[in-house]
């Protein structure tokens, strides 16, 4: 049997029988140490030295299979293969999994890691008896738990809350740090006179980034373009990072016809195609299970990258929230969810939304590995989602991140936070923990940046954002029949039926529709 036969019926989606079992045991390569009855509970197999298969080889593996005759799903049991392999990685569950050499293919013949965690699914029920029947332990569906006479609620919460990591000093290259402290300082600008230019009246919204500049550009330079973003609506930063212009940003708020969105989305509904960064919905938590079922397909294919999904503390009382950590979870998809935690849900406070410890504590209900992080250290950041997208990618498992922040400014245009919270506690977060600030002192500690530096550009952001408003507002508005492009192929004929209504109405009362609109 050659190589790629043994691939070919081991990789089977469909029921693999008994005799089809045995046939790749027959294969030289295999040796069957034991067998447990005609039920076939488990079989232990040996790989040794063949001429037949030209790879690398290991000492010992192991399959656990359901007792009955037909084996479902053969590729996810492949999950525990290697469980005695001489050249492992140890796993969380305190098994090791062989990562041989297989015809140049780091992930073995017979081992995926990507299902792996999958294959501990398949456990059968029979109980282990350990000393007195106090101590009983029995295999139920999904592992082995102890049994206990002594009846003990799981407390609420931990006694202490789960610390939150910073660093505040670390080695990043200069390139990359100056690049992240440009673009935070872009971001603030840009910030500052599109809110402006909302207050007059030239663009209908808009919402910035105060006091979460650090969580925009710090958790994006960790990522590599590949990536796929499924952002809320306060991550322009990400988009300004992967060289989205700020002509780009003003022909969108501005929904002119240069804007991508063809002038059918509301300012700061950002999208770009080439850059890997999906179109901003309004609907919050709907792009959490879209972002798992994006990162499932690159994991069938096999890419080297993963899915951000950006949210915020609102955004986790949703249930999408809860049916996407659980999608990932199961499928273990490599996705990386990120919880901007900025105390505000519009004027909803955290403690009105939940009672346990923030978001983070949230991963482990659902199987999936979590850590908290300052979300005013751009560092701290930067080390996180760097570590996480090494995880979620090679050990094909969602990860949770939760960045404890402040929403420094209002929720948008259309909110008034001085409504529900006192101007001096934003004021003082603004002052004490501006990220921009803060990465800016560690910048010129560094001797990578100084005043006069800092003076050219702002300067240069300030100019180059107003000359980008003036030419969004010189170009024409998308054409009326937009309205109707870009859903179907070819359109129905309900849709061309309103397209007419709608220009035999325009026609008829043209003093009701701007004119700036062509027809």
């Amino acid at each position: 049997m050659t190589q790629g036969n043994l691939i070919q019926i081991i990789q089977k989606t469909n029921p693999v029988s008994i005799k089809q079992l045995n046939l790749i045991t027959q294969v030289p390569c295999f040796k069957p140490l034991w067998f447990s009855g005609p039920s076939l509970d488990l079989i232990s197999l040996k790989f040794t030295r063949s001429p037949l298969l030209p790879f690398k080889v290991i000492s010992a593996m192991v399959i656990s299979i359901s007792r009955t005759r037909s084996i479902h799903n053969l590729v996810s049991k492949l999950g525990l293969l290697g469980r005695f392999g001489t050249n492992s990685t140890s796993t969380q569950h305190g098994f090791s999994c062989w990562r041989g050499q297989v015809g140049g293919n780091p992930d073995g013949i017979l081992f995926d890691l990507r299902t792996l965690f999958v294959g501990l699914r398949f456990a059968s029920s029979r109980a282990e008896i350990r000393g007195d029947d106090d101590e009983q332990v029995v295999d139920f569906p999904g592992g082995k738990v102890a049994m206990s006479s002594h009846m003990r609620f799981i407390s609420a919460s931990d006694d202490q809350r789960v610390p939150c990591y910073r660093v505040l000093d670390d080695d990043v290259s200069k390139e990359t740090a100056v690049k992240m402290y440009s673009d935070m300082v872009t971001l603030q600008v840009m910030d500052s006179i599109f809110y402006e230019a909302q207050r007059q009246g030239r663009i209908s919204f808009y919402l910035t980034s105060t006091g979460e500049e650090a969580v925009n550009i710090a958790s994006v330079a960790a990522l590599s373009m590949d990536d796929i973003i499924f952002p809320q609506y306060r991550e322009p930063g990400v988009l300004l990072w992967r060289g989205f212009t700020i002509q780009e940003f003003a022909n969108q708020c501005f929904s002119n016809a240069a804007d991508y969105g063809k002038g059918r989305q509301m300012p700061i509904h950002y999208g770009s195609r080439k850059l890997n960064f999906v179109t901003v919905s309004s609907t919050v938590g709907t792009q959490l299970p879209q972002a798992v079922g994006a990162a499932y397909s690159l994991k069938m294919d096999k890419k080297d990258a993963c899915v951000v999904t950006y949210f915020g503390d609102g955004g986790s009382s949703t249930g999408d929230f809860h049916a996407a950590l659980n999608f990932a979870a199961v499928m273990e998809a490599p996705v990386i969810f990120f919880c901007r935690n900025n105390g505000w849900a519009i004027s909803t406070p955290i403690n009105d939304q939940f009672r346990g410890d923030g978001i983070v504590v949230r991963g482990r209900g659902y199987g999936i590995k979590s850590i908290r992080v300052d979300g005013n250290d751009a560092l701290a950041i930067y080390n996180v989602v760097r570590t996480a997208r090494q995880m979620t990618i090679s050990e094909q498992r969602p990860i949770l991140i939760e960045a404890l922040t402040y929403r420094a400014g209002h929720h948008s245009t259309s909110d008034d936070s001085t409504k529900y919270r006192p101007v001096e506690e934003m004021e003082w977060w603004r002052k004490v923990h501006d990220p921009v600030m803060r990465f800016r002192k560690w910048v010129e500690r560094n001797g990578w940046w100084n005043d006069d530096e800092e003076s050219q550009l702002r300067y240069h952001v300030r100019k180059q954002v107003l000359a980008a408003i003036q030419a969004a507002e010189k170009l024409e508005k998308p054409a009326l029949a937009e309205l109707f492009t870009d859903v179907y192929e070819v359109a129905p004929s309900n849709l061309y039926e309103q397209e007419r209504f709608l220009r035999e109405t325009v026609e008829r009362h043209p003093e009701k529709y701007p004119t700036v609109f062509p027809l």
